[in-house]
Protein backbone atom coordinates (compact mmCIF):
# COMPACT_ATOMS: atom_id res chain seq x y z
CA UNK A 1 0.00 0.00 0.00
CA UNK A 2 1.57 3.40 -1.55
CA UNK A 3 2.13 5.85 1.89
CA UNK A 4 0.03 9.37 1.74
CA UNK A 5 1.66 12.28 0.85
CA UNK A 6 0.98 15.46 2.80
CA UNK A 7 2.22 18.56 0.69
CA UNK A 8 2.71 21.80 2.65
CA UNK A 9 2.36 25.24 1.33
CA UNK A 10 1.03 28.55 2.62
CA UNK A 11 3.95 29.41 3.91
CA UNK A 12 7.39 30.57 2.93
CA UNK A 13 10.17 27.51 3.21
CA UNK A 14 13.77 27.05 4.18
CA UNK A 15 14.93 24.21 2.88
CA UNK A 16 18.46 24.64 4.77
CA UNK A 17 20.25 27.11 2.63
CA UNK A 18 17.76 28.93 0.88
CA UNK A 19 14.56 30.26 1.65
CA UNK A 20 11.72 30.23 -1.26
CA UNK A 21 8.44 31.47 -1.71
CA UNK A 22 5.43 30.07 -3.74
CA UNK A 23 7.11 26.56 -2.58
CA UNK A 24 5.00 22.99 -0.87
CA UNK A 25 7.18 20.20 0.92
CA UNK A 26 5.84 17.29 0.11
CA UNK A 27 6.24 14.53 2.73
CA UNK A 28 5.39 11.14 2.50
CA UNK A 29 6.40 7.85 5.01
CA UNK A 30 8.46 10.54 7.37
CA UNK A 31 11.05 11.84 4.87
CA UNK A 32 10.67 14.90 2.25
CA UNK A 33 10.25 14.09 -1.23
CA UNK A 34 10.50 16.77 -2.66
CA UNK A 35 9.77 20.80 -2.69
CA UNK A 36 7.94 22.11 -5.34
CA UNK A 37 6.20 25.35 -6.88
CA UNK A 38 2.81 24.73 -4.97
CA UNK A 39 0.79 24.84 -8.10
CA UNK A 40 2.94 21.90 -8.68
CA UNK A 41 2.11 19.72 -6.04
CA UNK A 42 1.65 16.34 -6.82
CA UNK A 43 -2.18 14.83 -7.63
CA UNK A 44 -3.63 13.18 -4.50
CA UNK A 45 -1.55 14.72 -1.41
CA UNK A 46 -3.12 15.77 1.28
CA UNK A 47 -3.03 19.71 1.18
CA UNK A 48 -1.75 20.91 4.66
CA UNK A 49 -2.68 24.69 4.71
CA UNK A 50 -0.29 26.92 6.98
CA UNK A 51 -1.50 30.10 6.34
CA UNK A 52 1.98 32.32 6.46
CA UNK A 53 5.09 32.34 8.30
CA UNK A 54 7.75 30.27 7.62
CA UNK A 55 8.14 26.29 7.31
CA UNK A 56 11.94 25.13 8.22
CA UNK A 57 13.63 22.21 8.86
CA UNK A 58 13.91 21.23 12.65
CA UNK A 59 16.54 22.89 14.91
CA UNK A 60 20.07 21.10 15.61
CA UNK A 61 21.40 21.89 18.83
CA UNK A 62 24.40 20.73 20.03
CA UNK A 63 24.81 21.49 23.56
CA UNK A 64 21.88 20.99 25.63
CA UNK A 65 22.35 20.22 29.79
CA UNK A 66 18.91 20.19 30.06
CA UNK A 67 15.42 20.94 30.02
CA UNK A 68 11.66 20.30 31.58
CA UNK A 69 12.96 20.85 34.86
CA UNK A 70 15.46 18.42 34.82
CA UNK A 71 19.78 18.37 34.23
CA UNK A 72 21.20 15.44 32.33
CA UNK A 73 23.68 15.55 35.51
CA UNK A 74 21.05 15.36 37.99
CA UNK A 75 20.04 11.38 36.69
CA UNK A 76 21.76 10.24 33.62
CA UNK A 77 18.99 7.93 32.32
CA UNK A 78 16.43 7.03 29.22
CA UNK A 79 13.85 9.04 31.17
CA UNK A 80 15.75 11.96 31.93
CA UNK A 81 16.85 12.16 28.20
CA UNK A 82 12.52 11.60 27.17
CA UNK A 83 12.09 14.42 29.62
CA UNK A 84 14.51 17.10 28.15
CA UNK A 85 13.63 16.23 24.95
CA UNK A 86 9.76 16.98 25.08
CA UNK A 87 10.85 19.98 26.36
CA UNK A 88 13.33 20.98 23.48
CA UNK A 89 10.73 19.38 20.42
CA UNK A 90 8.11 22.42 21.62
CA UNK A 91 11.02 24.39 21.00
CA UNK A 92 11.93 23.50 17.46
CA UNK A 93 14.66 21.26 18.45
CA UNK A 94 14.16 18.21 16.91
CA UNK A 95 18.22 16.62 17.03
CA UNK A 96 20.65 17.55 19.52
CA UNK A 97 23.16 16.18 21.73
CA UNK A 98 22.47 15.96 25.44
CA UNK A 99 25.63 17.35 27.28
CA UNK A 100 26.80 16.15 30.56
CA UNK A 101 28.78 19.25 32.59
CA UNK A 102 31.71 17.77 33.95
CA UNK A 103 30.91 14.88 36.54
CA UNK A 104 32.39 11.79 38.13
CA UNK A 105 33.55 8.82 36.29
CA UNK A 106 30.43 7.12 37.68
CA UNK A 107 28.19 9.32 36.02
CA UNK A 108 30.02 10.34 32.95
CA UNK A 109 29.24 6.22 32.31
CA UNK A 110 25.99 6.20 33.43
CA UNK A 111 25.30 8.90 30.73
CA UNK A 112 27.42 7.50 28.11
CA UNK A 113 24.98 4.06 28.63
CA UNK A 114 22.15 6.35 28.56
CA UNK A 115 22.41 7.29 25.41
CA UNK A 116 23.78 4.51 23.53
CA UNK A 117 20.61 2.87 25.07
CA UNK A 118 18.70 4.52 21.97
CA UNK A 119 14.99 4.75 21.57
CA UNK A 120 14.77 8.52 22.37
CA UNK A 121 13.73 10.75 19.46
CA UNK A 122 15.99 13.84 18.58
CA UNK A 123 19.05 12.25 20.56
CA UNK A 124 21.90 12.47 18.07
CA UNK A 125 24.72 11.40 20.01
CA UNK A 126 26.47 12.95 23.30
CA UNK A 127 28.35 15.99 24.40
CA UNK A 128 30.41 15.31 27.07
CA UNK A 129 31.77 18.99 28.17
CA UNK A 130 34.66 17.84 30.29
CA UNK A 131 36.27 16.78 33.07
CA UNK A 132 39.14 17.30 31.03
CA UNK A 133 39.16 21.06 31.33
CA UNK A 134 41.08 23.47 32.70
CA UNK A 135 40.41 25.06 36.35
CA UNK A 136 41.57 28.73 35.24
CA UNK A 137 38.68 28.77 32.83
CA UNK A 138 36.36 26.18 34.73
CA UNK A 139 32.91 28.96 34.69
CA UNK A 140 30.32 27.23 36.59
CA UNK A 141 31.92 23.51 36.15
CA UNK A 142 33.24 22.36 39.76
CA UNK A 143 36.52 22.36 39.66
CA UNK A 144 37.50 19.70 42.12
CA UNK A 145 35.97 17.09 38.96
CA UNK A 146 38.16 18.69 36.48
CA UNK A 147 41.46 16.80 35.56
CA UNK A 148 43.93 15.43 32.85
CA UNK A 149 42.36 12.61 30.27
CA UNK A 150 43.97 9.44 31.24
CA UNK A 151 44.82 6.54 29.11
CA UNK A 152 41.97 4.86 30.60
CA UNK A 153 39.50 7.78 29.59
CA UNK A 154 40.80 7.57 25.89
CA UNK A 155 40.42 3.84 25.74
CA UNK A 156 36.78 4.16 27.03
CA UNK A 157 36.22 7.12 24.63
CA UNK A 158 37.29 5.40 21.83
CA UNK A 159 35.22 2.22 22.35
CA UNK A 160 31.82 4.66 22.67
CA UNK A 161 32.69 6.49 19.68
CA UNK A 162 32.18 3.28 17.91
CA UNK A 163 28.44 2.95 19.01
CA UNK A 164 26.92 6.31 18.81
CA UNK A 165 26.00 8.64 15.79
CA UNK A 166 28.17 11.40 17.24
CA UNK A 167 30.38 11.75 20.49
CA UNK A 168 31.57 15.43 20.75
CA UNK A 169 34.31 15.44 23.35
CA UNK A 170 34.86 19.31 24.47
CA UNK A 171 38.64 19.47 26.03
CA UNK A 172 41.27 21.96 27.19
CA UNK A 173 44.04 21.57 24.95
CA UNK A 174 46.22 21.77 28.84
CA UNK A 175 44.88 18.68 29.74
CA UNK A 176 45.13 16.60 27.24
CA UNK A 177 47.70 15.62 24.29
CA UNK A 178 47.90 16.49 21.30
CA UNK A 179 48.19 12.44 20.85
CA UNK A 180 45.04 12.07 22.30
CA UNK A 181 43.58 14.37 19.79
CA UNK A 182 45.24 12.49 16.84
CA UNK A 183 43.82 9.27 17.98
CA UNK A 184 40.15 10.83 19.17
CA UNK A 185 40.13 11.96 16.05
CA UNK A 186 40.80 9.19 13.92
CA UNK A 187 38.01 7.49 15.69
CA UNK A 188 35.51 9.72 14.59
CA UNK A 189 35.17 11.67 17.86
CA UNK A 190 34.46 15.37 17.37
CA UNK A 191 37.05 17.32 19.29
CA UNK A 192 36.02 20.50 20.56
CA UNK A 193 37.68 23.54 22.46
CA UNK A 194 36.43 25.25 25.41
CA UNK A 195 37.20 26.01 28.96
CA UNK A 196 41.05 26.47 28.50
CA UNK A 197 43.59 29.51 28.92
CA UNK A 198 45.59 28.00 26.45
CA UNK A 199 48.12 29.77 24.13
CA UNK A 200 47.31 30.61 20.31
CA UNK A 201 50.24 28.30 20.14
CA UNK A 202 49.03 25.50 21.75
CA UNK A 203 45.55 25.94 20.69
CA UNK A 204 47.07 26.11 17.02
CA UNK A 205 48.63 22.65 17.74
CA UNK A 206 45.29 20.87 19.02
CA UNK A 207 43.74 22.18 15.55
CA UNK A 208 46.82 20.76 14.05
CA UNK A 209 46.05 17.46 15.61
CA UNK A 210 42.65 17.14 15.26
CA UNK A 211 40.47 19.41 16.90
CA UNK A 212 37.95 20.94 14.69
CA UNK A 213 35.71 22.48 17.46
CA UNK A 214 35.30 25.63 19.66
CA UNK A 215 32.54 24.94 22.43
CA UNK A 216 30.81 28.58 23.26
CA UNK A 217 32.80 30.78 21.08
CA UNK A 218 34.53 33.68 23.76
CA UNK A 219 33.23 31.90 27.17
CA UNK A 220 35.34 30.37 29.02
CA UNK A 221 38.56 30.63 27.12
CA UNK A 222 41.63 33.05 26.49
CA UNK A 223 40.39 35.88 24.81
CA UNK A 224 41.70 38.07 21.62
CA UNK A 225 44.54 40.41 22.80
CA UNK A 226 46.78 42.71 20.48
CA UNK A 227 49.82 40.79 21.35
CA UNK A 228 47.82 37.60 22.98
CA UNK A 229 45.89 35.75 20.30
CA UNK A 230 44.35 33.31 22.71
CA UNK A 231 41.75 30.79 22.54
CA UNK A 232 39.66 33.42 20.66
CA UNK A 233 42.00 34.31 18.03
CA UNK A 234 42.27 31.01 16.88
CA UNK A 235 38.88 30.19 16.06
CA UNK A 236 38.48 33.63 14.25
CA UNK A 237 41.90 33.31 12.64
CA UNK A 238 41.67 29.31 11.29
CA UNK A 239 39.11 28.83 8.63
CA UNK A 240 38.81 25.78 9.22
CA UNK A 241 37.36 25.47 12.42
CA UNK A 242 33.58 25.81 13.48
CA UNK A 243 32.44 27.16 16.92
CA UNK A 244 29.08 27.02 18.71
CA UNK A 245 27.54 30.29 19.74
CA UNK A 246 25.31 31.27 22.26
CA UNK A 247 23.39 34.56 21.24
CA UNK A 248 21.86 35.72 24.27
CA UNK A 249 22.84 39.39 24.33
CA UNK A 250 24.54 38.03 27.56
CA UNK A 251 27.31 35.44 26.86
CA UNK A 252 28.36 37.76 23.93
CA UNK A 253 28.09 41.58 23.24
CA UNK A 254 26.38 41.66 19.35
CA UNK A 255 29.12 43.30 18.36
CA UNK A 256 31.46 40.49 19.24
CA UNK A 257 28.93 38.05 17.56
CA UNK A 258 29.09 40.49 13.86
CA UNK A 259 32.95 40.33 14.19
CA UNK A 260 33.08 36.71 15.14
CA UNK A 261 30.28 36.02 11.41
CA UNK A 262 32.36 38.64 9.56
CA UNK A 263 35.85 36.31 10.49
CA UNK A 264 34.24 33.32 9.64
CA UNK A 265 34.05 32.76 5.35
CA UNK A 266 34.33 29.21 5.73
CA UNK A 267 35.43 26.23 5.24
CA UNK A 268 34.81 26.43 9.89
CA UNK A 269 31.10 28.19 10.58
CA UNK A 270 29.83 29.53 13.29
CA UNK A 271 26.34 27.81 14.70
CA UNK A 272 24.33 28.48 17.68
CA UNK A 273 23.89 26.37 20.49
CA UNK A 274 21.17 27.37 23.30
CA UNK A 275 23.26 25.97 26.65
CA UNK A 276 20.02 25.15 27.76
CA UNK A 277 19.76 24.23 31.61
CA UNK A 278 16.77 22.47 33.32
CA UNK A 279 14.67 25.85 33.10
CA UNK A 280 13.85 25.66 29.48
CA UNK A 281 10.40 24.84 28.81
CA UNK A 282 9.47 25.61 31.88
CA UNK A 283 8.80 28.97 34.00
CA UNK A 284 10.88 27.42 36.92
CA UNK A 285 13.37 30.36 38.41
CA UNK A 286 15.99 27.76 40.17
CA UNK A 287 17.62 24.81 40.04
CA UNK A 288 20.61 22.62 41.33
CA UNK A 289 23.94 22.11 39.43
CA UNK A 290 26.14 19.02 40.72
CA UNK A 291 24.76 20.21 44.85
CA UNK A 292 24.75 24.38 43.92
CA UNK A 293 22.00 26.26 43.06
CA UNK A 294 21.36 28.12 39.91
CA UNK A 295 19.61 31.34 39.64
CA UNK A 296 17.14 32.36 36.85
CA UNK A 297 16.43 36.56 36.76
CA UNK A 298 15.80 38.84 33.47
CA UNK A 299 17.05 35.55 31.30
CA UNK A 300 20.31 34.78 33.10
CA UNK A 301 21.17 32.15 34.63
CA UNK A 302 24.24 32.58 37.54
CA UNK A 303 25.25 30.58 40.72
CA UNK A 304 25.29 32.68 43.79
CA UNK A 305 28.80 34.40 43.14
CA UNK A 306 26.94 35.40 39.97
CA UNK A 307 29.47 33.08 37.49
CA UNK A 308 27.47 32.75 34.61
CA UNK A 309 25.79 28.93 34.50
CA UNK A 310 24.48 28.13 30.94
CA UNK A 311 22.23 29.80 29.42
CA UNK A 312 18.58 30.92 29.19
CA UNK A 313 18.08 30.67 25.80
CA UNK A 314 16.17 28.88 22.77
CA UNK A 315 17.76 28.74 19.23
CA UNK A 316 14.48 30.36 18.04
CA UNK A 317 15.23 33.42 19.93
CA UNK A 318 18.82 33.10 19.02
CA UNK A 319 17.97 33.82 15.75
CA UNK A 320 15.72 36.36 16.07
CA UNK A 321 18.82 38.03 18.21
CA UNK A 322 20.94 37.36 14.92
CA UNK A 323 18.35 39.60 12.85
CA UNK A 324 17.31 41.81 14.71
CA UNK A 325 20.82 42.66 15.91
CA UNK A 326 22.07 42.87 11.71
CA UNK A 327 24.48 40.37 12.36
CA UNK A 328 23.10 37.95 9.41
CA UNK A 329 20.41 37.46 7.19
CA UNK A 330 17.09 35.25 7.78
CA UNK A 331 18.92 32.58 5.95
CA UNK A 332 22.47 32.69 7.45
CA UNK A 333 20.65 32.64 10.81
CA UNK A 334 18.31 29.58 10.37
CA UNK A 335 21.55 27.85 8.65
CA UNK A 336 22.75 28.38 12.10
CA UNK A 337 20.23 26.44 13.62
CA UNK A 338 19.56 23.77 11.03
CA UNK A 339 22.16 22.92 8.10
CA UNK A 340 25.56 24.47 9.80
CA UNK A 341 25.27 22.45 13.02
CA UNK A 342 24.07 19.02 11.16
CA UNK A 343 27.14 19.67 9.31
CA UNK A 344 29.67 19.76 11.91
CA UNK A 345 28.38 17.17 13.65
CA UNK A 346 28.62 15.10 10.67
CA UNK A 347 25.10 13.66 11.34
CA UNK A 348 23.75 12.78 7.67
CA UNK A 349 20.91 11.05 6.58
CA UNK A 350 19.17 14.73 5.87
CA UNK A 351 19.31 16.04 8.80
CA UNK A 352 19.29 19.96 9.27
CA UNK A 353 17.47 20.06 5.77
CA UNK A 354 14.29 19.92 3.49
CA UNK A 355 16.02 18.32 0.45
CA UNK A 356 14.68 14.78 -1.13
CA UNK A 357 15.26 11.70 1.44
CA UNK A 358 15.60 14.13 4.29
CA UNK A 359 13.35 13.36 7.23
CA UNK A 360 10.71 15.31 7.37
CA UNK A 361 11.87 16.93 10.76
CA UNK A 362 9.98 20.23 10.00
CA UNK A 363 9.34 23.96 12.41
CA UNK A 364 6.50 26.04 11.44
CA UNK A 365 7.52 29.85 12.68
CA UNK A 366 5.61 32.92 12.24
CA UNK A 367 6.68 34.96 10.19
CA UNK A 368 8.26 37.35 12.69
CA UNK A 369 10.46 34.98 14.36
CA UNK A 370 7.79 35.27 17.50
CA UNK A 371 6.52 32.19 17.84
CA UNK A 372 6.91 28.26 16.94
CA UNK A 373 3.63 27.03 15.71
CA UNK A 374 3.83 23.50 15.03
CA UNK A 375 6.90 20.62 15.10
CA UNK A 376 7.18 17.59 12.83
CA UNK A 377 9.19 14.62 13.69
CA UNK A 378 9.28 12.06 10.80
CA UNK A 379 6.46 13.81 9.12
CA UNK A 380 4.61 13.12 12.20
CA UNK A 381 3.38 16.54 14.24
CA UNK A 382 4.29 16.44 17.76
CA UNK A 383 3.65 20.04 18.58
CA UNK A 384 1.30 22.62 17.34
CA UNK A 385 0.42 25.56 19.85
CA UNK A 386 -2.11 27.13 17.19
CA UNK A 387 -4.72 23.83 18.98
Amino acid sequence: MTAPRYAYIGAEIFDGATLYKGQAVVVSDGVVEEVVAAESVPEGAEIVELNGGLLCPGFVDLQVNGGGGVMFNDAPSVGTLRTIADAHVQLGVTSFLPTLITDTPEQTRAAIDAVAVGGVPGIAGLHLEGPHLDVARKGAHSAELIRPMEDVDLARYLEVAENLPCLKLTVAPEAVTTGQIEAMKEAGILVALGHSNASFDIATDAITAGASVFTHLFNAMSQLESRKPGMVGVALANGGVSAGLIVDGIHVHPASVRAALAAKTGPGRIFLVSDAMAVAGTNATSFRLNGRTVYRENARLTLEDGTLAGADLDLLTAIRNLVSWGAATLEQALAMATAIPADVAFLGGGVGRLNTGSPADMVHIAGDLSQIHAVWRGGKEIHNALG
